[in-house]
């Protein structure tokens, strides 16, 4: 059977998470390869109609949550900026009209995104490593996440990972998410959106926002006390503290309106002969996936 087409939303911005592993053995990315690959996306993600909303770099995988905008939000002349950051020093001429369209296509494609990132990495890895042949295993995996709630959540999720992995105690302290550039780079040059998905808690300032989002993760995560505030409470069996499916395989995760109206769009792919129908995720009584999975 062919594998199913990806689902990319057309006509309104979308935010996706995305995550990709390599195909070698062991944790092959330390510091030098994750700093690159951190490079990349900060690069790419000025070039693409992107907005960064958080990432995790691991040994062996990564994560993005970004959303991406529609090209008819960009003037030409900013089209033409994008097309001079991306060639830097070696670009001769501006782009033509008649290229313009072809960018603009190009530029809001999450897959052209994506492909862009590990490709150019793929050829960084191999010359340091004077290896040939695949870095990257498969295709990525990306699900559609709704906003608000859903988004927090999922945010939440990816800035946990260095936790899970018992690599630090507290997000923040890990180079290579988003809490730690958060953190430790002040969100240097505003690489990060501060749109957490918070706007329902009345949380308005930018400082604000990061400080609700810092104490929601570690409250999630189970880490205790954040600075002086009280203890937080934890719950042991909390999915964040564990690897949850369905925020890397739900296919879209979010409210159940919002599921159903993302599976209108795209029932056409599936080969399923039955309607489907969005499945309320365990233990988060407001947001559903697509799919049924089981944990």
């Amino acid at each position: 059977m062919p594998r199913i087409a990806r689902m990319l939303v057309k006509g309104e911005p979308a935010v996706y998470h995305v995550m990709t592993r390599t195909a070698l053995d062991g944790y092959v990315l330390g510091d030098v390869e994750k700093d690159h690959l951190f490079k990349l996306i900060q690069k790419l993600s000025s070039i693409y109609f992107t907005e960064l909303l958080g990432y995790c770099i691991m040994g062996n995988h990564f994560h993005l949550l970004v959303r991406m905008n529609q090209e008819e939000n960009y003037s030409d002349e900013d089209i033409i900026h994008r097309f001079q950051l991306y060639y830097g020093e070696g670009l001769k001429n501006d782009p033509t009209k008649g290229q313009l369209p072809a960018l603009r296509a190009k530029w809001e494609n999450l897959s052209g995104y994506i492909k862009e990132i590990k490709q150019q990495f793929s050829r960084f890895y191999n010359k340091r490593h004077n290896r040939r042949g695949f870095f990257w295993a498969e295709r990525f995996k990306s699900i559609i996440v709704d906003n608000g709630e859903t988004l927090i959540n999922c945010l939440g999720y990816i800035d946990l990972n260095p936790v899970r992995a018992g690599l630090v105690e507290r997000p923040e302290d890990y180079r290579w998410c988003s809490l730690g550039y958060h953190l430790q780079t002040n969100n240097k040059n505003d690489l990060l959106s501060l749109d957490f998905g918070l706007r329902e808690f009345g949380v308005k300032g930018a400082a604000q926002r990061l400080a609700h989002y810092r104490a929601y993760v570690h409250h999630k995560g189970g880490i205790g006390p954040l600075d002086n505030n009280k203890p937080l409470p934890v719950n042991q069996k909390d999915r964040f503290r564990y690897r949850c499916r369905y925020f890397i395989d739900g296919g879209v995760i979010g409210s159940k309106e919002f599921v159903d109206r993302m599976y209108g769009q795209f029932k056409d792919i599936f080969y399923s002969a039955n309607e489907k129908k969005p499945q309320q995720i365990n233990g988060m009584t407001s947001i559903y996936s697509l799919k049924r999975l089981i944990e």
